[in-house]
């Protein structure tokens, strides 16, 4: 969780503005890390911690248990029995987006309370949440329905592109790996190897539609709780070039891979071993 809050803020950190033009306050991960310590306290490096397990629970339990019944069903083989790349894909893709989609509200929060800090190391538009039960409320409050699922349809991109890249890649290096018998087709290796890959290969293609999502959900709103800075993902993504240059779609990746190449190694390992654990002793 404290490489989530060093993200959240690194991607805020000059939002819309040229380089050179604004003041750094988190110069790289380690250094955004003593920064927020300093001023904010540690306990800051642990804000919105209730919704991130939340939001983790939500959707990887839908993206991961809805894959994984798409691959035991068999509609990720073609009639030779081989794997479809393309089937993996859309298969991850499809069970990403209904994940993100109905945990888009805690998510939006959890980005909220992430974002929140001390005026001298103030990133982002600033929201005076007191908490995650107390956000919801009054955003439901105020917004409705549609305020709580705002943002939840330009976050759809970034976990398709995510899901889709991290499920089809670590299917297909696994295969690869157990076809050119680089290790013993049973040994936990294959797992931890293809899970390594993909790790690197999710956070290249996913880091540009995070730090689009993560603006877009934080950014300040009118009466009606309509954005007030981007109309939708591509917008965020093309102001962002525009005004940060092509480095800018990839603020924050530094603390993407330090959280997410071991949340992606740790999940995929642990979820094969226990699925092969489930197939070992019910069939």
């Amino acid at each position: 969780n404290p490489l989530e809050v060093v993200k959240t803020r690194m991607q805020l950190q000059g939002e819309l503005q040229a380089p050179g033009s604004y003041r750094r306050h988190y110069r790289s991960v380690f250094h955004a890390f003593i920064t927020i310590g300093k001023v904010d306290g540690l306990a800051a490096l642990q804000k919105g911690l209730a919704p991130a397990l939340i939001y983790q629970f939500l959707m990887n339990g839908i993206r991961l248990g809805t894959y994984g019944l798409a691959e035991s069903g068999g509609y990720l083989h073609t009639a030779e029995g081989s794997r479809s790349p393309a089937r993996s894909a859309a298969a991850g893709a499809l069970a990403g987006a209904l994940g993100a989609y109905l945990g888009s509200p805690i998510y939006m929060v959890k980005t909220h309370l992430q974002a929140q800090a001390a005026s001298e190391i103030a990133v982002g538009h600033q929201y005076k949440h007191q908490g995650m039960f107390q956000a919801l409320t009054q955003i439901g409050q105020k917004h409705g329905l549609v305020g709580l699922w705002r943002g939840s349809l330009g976050s759809l991109p970034r976990v398709i592109i995510g899901s889709s890249t991290q499920l089809c890649t670590f299917s297909s290096t696994k295969d690869f790996i157990t076809q050119w018998e680089v290790f013993p087709s049973q040994s936990w290796k294959v797992a931890l190897a293809a899970a390594m890959v993909s790790g690197i290969v999710v956070v290249l293609a996913m880091t540009p539609f995070d730090m689009a999502s993560t603006r877009l959900y934080n950014q300040p709103t009118d009466a009606g709780g309509k954005g007030l800075m981007y109309r939708g993902i591509l917008d965020a993504l093309l102001q962002t070039a525009r005004t940060e240059g092509i480095f800018g779609m990839y603020k924050g990746i530094g603390a993407s891979y330090f959280r997410l190449g071991p949340h992606t190694i740790l999940s995929l390992f642990f979820w094969d071993q226990l699925r092969s654990l489930y197939y070992k002793y019910t069939k």
